[in-house]
C-alpha cells in the first residue's frame, strides 16, 4: 500500500517520523513531501526517512515548475494568517486575496493537487493521504489542504490529520484574549478529513465538538513511545553541547510567544537560579517563536556567566540528555524527561495555565518562587532520588502517551491500512 505524507515544520516532523518508520517496517511504501521551509531537508529525522527502502523524499518546490511553486506560494502568502499579521504586508495580501478570488484560485489548486496525487499514486485507487493537525490559522492555508483532500476522496483514497503534538495544558484558557471556555472553531478545519488522530483524551477534547461518529481516533504518542525513542536515540546526531564540573545542570524550555507567560517574573527565577553556586542553566526558546520571546533579548540574562541561550543545532533530545532537571513552562517536549524519570518542574505560576505534568503529578508543580528557591536547593543537597510518586508518574504514562497500551505505532499503521483499503 501508498501513503502521501504532507510535513510542514519541526514539530510535524518530530510527531509524524515514527509514523513513517512503522509504515515502511510492514511492508508498505510513501512520499514524503515537505510543504515548509526547504532547510527541512537537511533535517536529522528527513534524512533518515529518506534512507528507508520505499521511502522517497521531496520539497515541493522539486515537484513543480519554477513558475507554479512560486505562484503557488504567493497564493499561500496572500491567504496565511501569519502574513496578514504584518501591518503593511497584511492589508497588502487582503486585497490581493479580494480581487484574486476563490474562484481564479482554484485553477492552480486543483493542478497542484492533481500533479502530487498523480506522482504518488498513479491510477491506483487504493492508499491514505495525510497531513498533520489542519488548523484554521495554519502557516499552510486550509483552502488548499480542502482541495488536496477533497480530489484524494475523489479518487478513493483515505485521508487523515495526524499529530503534530500534545497537549501540555490541562486547562482550556491558555492564549492572550481567551477568556471563554467554549470549543475552539480554529480546530474545525480537521473535519475535512476521515479520520483525525489524537495521542490522547487531553488532546480529543479540542477536536470532539466538531467531530461525528468514529472520526476521531485516540491512539497513543508516536513521538514518545518507547519503540520509537529507542530509534531516535541511534539516530541523533552528535550533540554540540559539552559536560561541565557544575553540581546541578538545568535546562528552562520556553513555549510558543502567543501563549500567556509571565515574563517578568520568568527573568526573576532566571537571575535566582544562577545565584546557586554550581548550578549552570540553559534556556531553550521555542522552536518557531523563539525570536518572539523577550527573556533571550535581556541583555541582564545574557551577561550571566552560567546561564546561556540553547543554540539551533542543540536539539531538544540533546539538552534533555544533557540536564539534571528540566524547568517546563508547559510543553510537551518534556515528556520525553518524565518517560525517562528525569525530574521535571512544572512552574505553573508562570504562566496563565494549568501544565498536564503539574495535573497528572502534582509533586512537580512549582507554585510560587519560594517552591522554585526550595526545589533547587533540595537538588543540591540530596540529588535527584525519588523525586516522582511512581503512581502518579504511571498514570501520566498510561493515559497520556501510551493509550490504551504501550503498541501505539502498530495501531498508527493499522488505522492507515484500514483507511488505504
Amino acid at each position: 500500500m501508498k501513503a502521501l505524507f504532507f510535513l510542514r515544520h519541526y514539530n510535524d516532523i518530530d510527531h509524524v517520523a515514527p509514523v513513517v518508520h512503522q509504515w515502511i517496517g510492514s511492508g508498505h511504501q510513501c512520499d514524503v513531501v515537505l510543504i515548509g521551509s526547504a532547510k527541512f531537508r537537511n533535517d536529522f529525522r528527513v534524512k533518515y526517512l529518506s534512507q528507508l527502502q520505499g521511502v522517497r523524499v521531496a520539497h515541493i518546490r522539486e515537484l513543480f515548475s519554477l513558475l507554479n511553486y512560486w505562484k503557488w506560494r504567493l497564493q499561500m502568502l496572500m491567504l496565511t494568517r501569519n502574513v496578514r499579521r504584518i501591518k503593511v504586508l497584511g492589508g497588502l495580501a487582503e486585497r490581493l486575496a479580494q480581487r484574486f478570488d476563490e474562484k481564479r484560485r482554484e485553477p492552480l489548486w486543483r493542478h497542484t493537487a492533481e500533479s502530487l496525487l498523480q506522482r504518488c499514486f498513479g491510477r491506483d485507487g487504493r492508499g491514505v493521504v495525510a497531513f498533520d493537525w489542519i488548523e484554521r490559522n495554519s502557516v499552510i492555508c486550509v483552502e488548499w489542504v480542502e482541495i488536496v483532500v477533497a480530489m484524494a476522496k475523489e479518487r478513493g483514497l483515505g485521508t487523515v490529520s495526524l499529530p503534530h503534538g500534545d497537549s501540555p495544558h490541562y486547562s482550556q484558557l491558555i492564549r492572550r484574549g481567551e477568556r471563554r471556555v467554549e470549543p475552539d472553531p480554529t480546530f474545525s478545519a480537521a473535519t475535512i478529513f476521515d479520520r483525525v488522530v489524537v495521542p490522547n483524551e487531553l488532546c480529543a477534547v479540542r477536536f470532539r465538538p466538531f467531530m461525528t461518529g468514529k472520526q476521531l481516533a485516540v491512539l497513543g504518542s508516536p513521538r514518545y513511545c518507547e519503540t520509537w525513542l529507542n530509534i531516535l536515540a541511534k539516530m541523533m546526531p552528535p550533540s554540540p553541547l559539552m559536560r561541565s564540573d557544575s553540581k546541578l545542570k538545568i535546562v528552562m524550555f520556553l513555549r510558543k510567544a502567543n501563549f500567556t507567560t509571565f515574563w517578568e517574573e520568568v527573568g526573576e527565577v532566571v537571575h535566582m537560579i544562577a545565584g546557586f553556586p554550581g548550578v549552570e542553566l540553559i534556556i531553550k526558546p521555542h522552536t518557531r517563536s523563539g525570536w518572539k520571546q523577550s527573556l533571550t533579548r535581556d541583555s541582564s540574562i545574557r551577561k550571566l556567566p552560567n546561564v546561556h541561550i540553547a543554540s539551533d543545532d542543540a536539539h531538544s533530545v540533546h539538552l534533555m540528555d544533557w540536564a539534571d532537571v528540566l524547568i517546563d513552562l508547559a510543553t510537551s517536549v518534556v515528556f520525553e524527561a518524565v518517560r525517562a524519570g528525569k525530574p521535571v518542574l512544572a512552574a505553573d505560576y508562570l504562566i496563565a495555565a494549568r501544565s498536564a505534568v503539574a495535573y497528572y503529578m502534582p509533586e512537580t508543580e512549582l507554585r510560587c518562587r519560594d517552591d522554585v528557591y526550595e526545589k533547587i536547593n533540595h537538588f543540591l543537597i540530596n540529588g535527584f532520588d525519588g523525586f516522582y510518586v511512581a503512581a502518579h508518574r504511571q498514570r501520566f504514562l498510561d493515559e497520556m502517551l501510551d493509550y490504551p497500551d504501550a503498541d501505539v505505532l502498530s495501531r498508527y499503521t493499522a488505522l492507515l491500512e484500514e483507511l488505504a483499503s
